[in-house]
């Protein structure tokens, strides 16, 4: 099986590194790059309606030459088009910027598949993340999930009451049960849990998905 890979990433030293880690992968799968250098020749390619591209996976880098035309000045502005020109296709993010914001700006509005810090992972992590990423699962680097938890784990942003709230769905608490808990209308628990997805960067999930997030996060 053949893995059709694009690398948009303004360093060729950077894409070959990853080529030759990824063509040791634990699957055996063969490995066919295609490469872009900004944002202009990634736009062109992504948007091409006579020779449409197909790419299982799309490896971005957040930092590269812009396309001022057309509004893309980021890998993040390149992620948004691969959503809407190949929906199929995993969205792997290498960035270089290890701030807090940032990171969970690209996890909020993007939500890729992979995101990991350039400075922070080995041959070995990018292996695991693609095995991963390949299995339908998503991979954050650790630096990522100290970033996450640390902005989230402050009181601004994830307080004493949501905290308290994750804790009890963990314990298999329902909306009204919470709600008669910790003295709060089931419509304020709603709220709230709304705000806890949205911290999270799960949208409209589940209590499950909740759940799945603060254990990843190490909350739970």
């Amino acid at each position: 099986m053949t893995v059709k890979i694009l690398f948009v990433d303004d360093h060729p030293s950077q894409i070959l590194g990853y080529k030759t880690i990824l063509a040791y992968n634990n699957r055996n799968l063969a490995i066919e790059a295609t490469e872009c250098y900004n944002c202009k020749d990634a736009f062109l390619l992504l948007t091409n309606t006579v020779n449409p591209p197909e790419f299982d996976m799309v490896f971005l880098d957040r930092s590269m030459p812009a396309y001022e035309e057309e509004g893309l000045y980021s890998g993040e502005d390149l992620a948004v088009l691969v959503k809407k020109h190949l929906p199929a296709a995993k969205i792997v993010i290498l960035t270089s910027h290890a701030e807090s914001f940032i990171i969970y700006d690209i996890v909020k509005n993007i939500n890729p598949d992979g995101l990991l810090i350039k400075s922070d992972f080995s041959g070995d992590e990018l292996l695991s993340a693609f095995d991963m990423i390949m299995d339908g699962e998503t991979y954050r680097s650790e630096t990522v999930r100290k970033a996450i938890k640390e902005l989230l784990s402050r009181e601004d942003y994830l307080d004493c009451i949501n905290r308290q709230i994750i804790m009890l769905i963990s314990q298999g608490f329902k909306t009204k049960s919470i709600a008669g808990e910790i003295n709060l209308t089931e419509s304020a628990v709603e709220k709230r849990k709304a705000k806890i997805k949205d911290y999270f960067c799960i949208g409209k999930g589940n209590d499950e998905d909740i759940i799945r997030e603060a254990k990843k996060l190490g909350f739970i």
